[in-house]
């Protein structure tokens, strides 16, 4: 993954569906927080 984001540009200007699924496994979404996990095994969780 680290290989892969190096060599992507460093700003993205739009949302890029094929990045995205390369990426995240699955989104969980809870009562007041949000979970990504990516394929690498990374996850986080974000308070919405």
């Amino acid at each position: 993954m680290t290989k892969f984001l190096k060599e992507q540009p460093q700003k993205l200007e739009v949302y890029d569906d094929l990045l995205v699924r390369r990426l995240v496994e699955k989104i969980a979404i809870h009562e007041r927080q949000l979970t990504i996990e990516f394929k690498s095994g990374i996850e986080i969780a974000k308070e919405i």
